[in-house]
């Protein structure tokens, strides 16, 4: 049931449209924030440089190798010319764009819970900046995760002389790193889907069902997007140079309506819910009311009853 309502919901709330609105401010917002890694790393050491490109690498996990290959190019452009001025123009950039991008997620999340944006536009933009700013270092503290689980598997590598006990460290590091990512995961949707609709009641939940349907979603139509670029790249004859922005695009698409789905799915059950609490409410009155009649009958039937019958 709630799956036929969730089917019915997403065609009429045009959530495919509106995932391509949100790829479209994804990409829109993703160069300004490298740039500010970029500029601040760059002028921080050039060492630091070469640990956030080990960050950026855990990115193929999901994106296709073209599109992340564009990405790490456009990484050492702006490295290499990384300044002060830059620097403070690619903050105030990347924190505007990115909020935009959550602005168009709060107006695609309030037609999935129906409700009507009541917050002022400052209100709704600096709730966005804030949350923007919060999602960007969840997303450095998962990558961070596996690139230090990755260093202490190495570690253990070099100093543990025993091949069995270094390789049972790393996996136990590996174990924990990709858990603590997945956990941070969980983290990103939760905060989205508390923060961006405009909802009076809304509760907070570590992992809802929409959550981790669609992170398994995402993972799996990453997936599936890698592997048909890898045995069917055939975007450069079509796109030529533009082949690989058109796969990061459709990447962030796809991100998109699986951050959708999953909150349509939430939507769906809490009416579900909703209406069960209100029908429940319902029977129980009209129980009440049944009782209570039942009981003015029984007393206006005993009084009757009771009466003395007139002389004769």
């Amino acid at each position: 049931m709630v799956a036929k309502h969730t089917w019915r919901s997403l065609l009429d709330d045009n959530l495919v449209g509106r995932a391509a609105e949100l790829g479209f401010y994804f990409i829109f917002a993703l160069f300004p924030s490298l740039f500010t890694a970029t500029a601040l790393l760059g002028l921080a050491a050039r060492s630091a440089s070469h640990i956030y490109y080990s960050l950026l690498g855990y990115l193929s996990i999901v994106i296709p190798h073209d599109a992340m290959g564009m990405v790490l190019g456009t990484f050492n452009e702006t490295t290499a010319a990384a300044t002060s001025g830059k620097l403070t123009f690619g903050l105030v950039a990347a924190v505007w764009s990115a909020s935009v991008g959550f602005s168009a997620i709060q107006d695609s999340l309030n037609v999935v819970y129906k409700v009507k944006e009541t917050r002022s536009y400052f209100a709704a933009r600096f709730s966005a900046i804030g949350v923007t700013v919060l999602l960007m270092g969840l997303v450095t503290l998962m990558l961070a995760s596996l690139l230090g689980a990755d260093f202490l598997a190495r570690l253990s590598h070099l100093h543990i002389y025993d091949h069995f006990l270094a390789a049972l460290v790393a996996l136990v590091a590996r174990s924990f790193g990709w858990l603590f990512a997945v956990v941070l995961l969980s983290l990103f949707f939760a905060v989205i889907y508390y923060f961006a609709p405009d909802v009076k009641r809304s509760q907070w939940h570590w992992l809802t069902p929409g959550a981790a349907i669609g992170i398994v979603g995402w993972l799996i139509t990453s997936t599936g997007l890698r592997l048909y670029v890898h045995f069917f790249n055939n975007y450069s004859v079509t796109y030529g140079s533009l082949g690989a922005v058109i796969i990061l695009l459709t990447w962030f698409y796809l991100t998109g309506l699986m951050l959708l789905l999953g909150a349509e799915i939430n939507s769906e059950i809490e009416a579900a819910a909703a209406a069960k609490r209100l029908l429940l409410l319902e029977q129980n009155d009209l129980a009440a009311a049944a009782a209570s009649v039942t009981q003015a009958s029984t007393s206006t039937t005993g009084s009757s009853a009771a009466a003395p019958k007139p002389a004769a």
